[in-house]
């Protein structure tokens, strides 16, 4: 089942969040926030968490791409799941209910970075209508190792049109 996320969740949605840094395929980021850092780094809305019989197995939130007004509608799309739910659809189902939530928000455009060795990933946004718009190549390091990510976006089809 798909809810809305609540507070009561921050300690799930951190250690989730940890256990997909901990694969070194999921971000540069290397340790989860505390929870008033993730706080501020995702948009009020748009917070959703996946749940079965009570147990919390990934979350999707939005992150804004920039301060700027004019960007107001373009958002960087986060999903992760527990480690040990992963295979189950979960993804899906999440990336399904985000999009729904973002054009709900006023969110026309949305935006991914991932590393291209992300096959899961990357085939999870582009079964949701994400396209490859251009890859940075060696952006950045990961435990010493220079990555490549891929750039992804999604164009609503009822917001901004």
């Amino acid at each position: 089942m798909i809810r809305n996320l609540r507070n009561s969740d921050a300690r799930l949605v951190l250690e989730i969040y940890r256990q997909g840094l901990d694969t070194g395929e999921a971000s540069f980021e290397t340790e989860a926030p505390d929870w008033q850092s993730w706080q501020a780094k995702y948009l009020p809305h748009s917070r959703l968490v996946w749940e079965r019989d009570g147990q919390l197995l990934g979350w999707a939130a939005l992150a804004p791409v920039s301060a700027r007004d004019c960007y107001r509608g373009v958002a960087e799309v986060s999903i992760y799941v527990a480690t040990d739910a992963l295979g189950q659809g979960i993804g899906n189902e999440l990336m399904a209910g985000l999009i729904e939530e973002s054009e709900r928000n006023g969110i026309w455009s949305l935006y991914s970075s991932i590393f291209p060795e992300n096959s899961a990933t990357l085939r999870l946004h582009l079964r949701h209508g994400f396209r490859e718009v251009g890859i940075r190549e060696r952006i950045a390091q990961r435990d010493g190792r220079w990555r490549n990510t891929l750039i992804l976006e999604r164009r609503s089809d009822k917001v901004g049109v």
